[in-house]
C-alpha cells in the first residue's frame, strides 16, 4: 500500500489529463476527436517500448536490492536510462517515414488524416524524451521511491491539463496545440527526475556511465517481453479500431475514443497497485521468500477486484452525465446515445482486470516476462479481438459487439491467467524451501 498509493494518485492525475485532453479536443469536432483516436495505438505503442525497459529497470532494481547488491542496483539504473535515449532516438527514425501509411491503413481520411498527421508527428519527435520519462521512472519505483514518481507525473500532468485550453484555443494551435502541451509537460517531468537522479543525488541508486553486459540481458529479458506485451494491447487497440470504423465509422471511433478514455480512467489505481507488485514482488524474489510473494500478489488481487467493482458501478450509474462532457459540440450531440451504451459496456471490463494486470505484474517481478508476454497476448490479440471479430462481423452486433467482445475476451484470460499464477507461485514456494 506505501508503494500503490503515490502511483495510484500519480496515475490519477494523468488520467484525468487524459480524459481533459479528450475533452478539450472535442471542442474541435468529431472529426479532431477521431483523429487522436486514431493515433493513440501507435502513440501507446511507442509508450509501451519505454515502459517495458522500465519495468525491466524496476524489477532487476528491486532484485539487486533484496539481494543488498547496491553496486548490482546502480549498474541496473544507468544501463536502462542510456538504453531508454538509443532506443528513443531509434523510434524517431522508424515511426516519422510510416505514421501516414499507418493512420491510413486504420481508416483515416481527408481531414481525419490531416488532423491525424498534425497530432502524431509532434509526438513522434519526442519519443527520446518520453522514453528517458518512462525508464527514470521505474528506476525509482524499483528502489521504492514512489513518493518522487508521484510528483513528476502530477507535475507534469497538472500542467497538461493548464495548457491544452491555452495552446488549443487562445493559441488557436488547435489539435498540434494538444500534441504540444504534451509534450512541454513531459520535458518538465523528465526535468525533475533528471535533477533527483543525475544532480541532487540524494536516492538509493546512482548513475554513474557504466555498460555491463549481464545486467542488459536481465533487464531486456523482462523489459522486451513486457513491451511486446503492452505494444500487444496498443495493436488490439489498433484493430479493434478498425472494426469500429467498419462497424460505425469516424463517429464509431469518437465514441469509442472517448469510452474508452473513461474506462482507463477506472484502471488508474489497478495500474498504480501493479507497479507495486512488480517491486514487492521482485524484492521477495530476490530475498527467496516465498511468503512474502503469495501475499503480495493475493492481497493485489482482493483488494483490486473490489476497486474495480466500485468504480463499474459509478460509470454504470453516471454515464448519462459522463457523455455530456464528450458530447457538448452541436456535431458531438449525435454521439450522446451510443457513448452512453458504450460506457455502461465497458465498464463492466473493470473487475475481471486485477486477474490477469496483477499476475502478469507478479511474472514480471519474478523475472519470468515471457509468461506475462503470453498472458497479455492471449488477452488481447487472441480473447479481445477474437471475441469481438465473432460479435461485429459473424453475428452482426455493430459497435455493441465491439463492446461485449473487449469485456467477454478479458474475463477469460484473466481466469485462465490467474490459474497460471497460482501454479507458479506455489512452485516458486517449493524451490525456495528446497534451497
Amino acid at each position: 500500500m506505501k508503494l500503490s498509493i503515490p502511483m495510484m494518485l500519480a496515475m490519477l492525475v494523468q488520467t484525468v489529463y487524459n480524459l481533459a485532453d479528450g475533452i478539450w479536443v472535442a471542442g474541435l469536432g468529431p472529426q479532431a476527436l477521431a483523429a487522436i483516436g486514431l493515433f493513440f495505438p501507435v502513440f501507446m505503442i511507442i509508450i509501451s517500448l519505454a515502459a517495458g525497459i522500465g519495468v525491466g529497470a524496476s524489477s532487476i532494481v528491486s532484485q539487486k536490492i533484496g539481494e543488498r547488491d547496491k553496486t548490482g542496483a546502480d549498474t541496473a539504473a544507468s544501463v536502462s536510462m542510456l538504453l531508454s535515449v538509443i532506443i528513443g532516438l531509434m523510434g524517431v527514425a522508424v515511426f516519422l517515414p510510416v505514421i501516414s501509411s499507418i493512420l491510413g491503413f486504420a481508416g483515416a481520411r481527408g481531414e481525419t488524416l490531416r488532423l491525424a498527421l498534425e497530432y502524431s508527428v509532434v509526438l513522434i519527435y519526442s519519443i527520446p524524451l518520453i522514453m528517458f520519462n518512462n525508464v527514470a521512472n521505474g528506476v525509482l519505483r524499483g528502489e521504492g521511491d514512489a513518493k518522487r514518481t508521484m510528483i513528476a507525473i502530477m507535475v507534469g500532468s497538472f500542467l497538461n491539463i493548464a495548457l491544452d485550453p491555452v495552446f488549443i484555443y487562445v493559441f488557436g494551435w488547435g489539435i498540434k496545440g494538444a500534441a504540444y502541451a504534451t509534450v512541454l509537460s513531459i520535458a518538465v517531468s523528465s526535468f525533475l527526475i533528471s535533477y533527483w537522479l543525475l544532480f541532487k543525488k540524494d536516492t538509493y541508486v546512482s548513475f554513474r556511465l557504466r555498460w555491463d553486459g549481464e545486467i542488459l540481458k536481465k533487464i531486456l529479458k523482462i523489459g522486451i517481453p513486457a513491451s511486446l506485451a503492452q505494444i500487444t494491447m496498443s495493436v488490439a487497440i489498433y484493430v479493434l479500431n478498425v472494426f469500429v470504423v467498419k462497424a460505425g465509422g469516424d463517429y464509431g471511433v469518437a465514441v469509442f475514443t472517448s469510452a474508452w478514455r473513461v474506462v482507463n480512467f477506472g484502471t488508474v489505481p489497478l495500474i498504480g497497485m501493479a507497479t507495486a507488485v512488480t517491486s514487492v514482488t521482485g524484492a521477495a524474489f530476490g530475498e527467496r521468500n516465498g511468503e512474502k510473494l503469495e501475499t503480495a500478489h493475493l492481497y493485489a488481487v482482493k483488494l483490486g477486484f473490489f476497486v474495480g467493482l466500485m468504480v463499474t458501478t459509478t460509470i454504470l450509474i453516471f454515464a448519462p452525465f459522463i457523455a455530456k462532457a464528450f458530447t457538448y459540440s452541436q456535431e458531438g450531440e449525435r454521439l450522446y446515445g451510443e457513448l452512453v451504451k458504450a460506457l455502461r459496456i465497458l465498464s463492466l471490463f473493470l473487475p475481471s482486470v486485477p486477474f490477469g494486470m496483477f499476475t502478469s505484474s507478479m511474472f514480471q517481478g519474478v523475472g519470468q516476462g515471457l509468461k506475462s508476454l503470453i498472458v497479455t497476448i492471449m488477452r488481447t490479440v487472441i480473447m479481445q479481438v477474437l471475441f469481438s471479430w465473432l460479435l461485429v462481423f459473424v453475428l452482426n452486433i455493430g459497435l455493441t459487439g465491439a463492446w461485449w467482445g473487449i469485456v467477454l475476451g478479458n474475463a477469460t484470460s484473466a481466469l485462465i491467467t490467474f490459474t497460471w499464477g497460482r501454479f507458479t507461485v506455489n512452485q516458486l514456494k517449493r524451490e525456495f524451501q528446497v534451497s
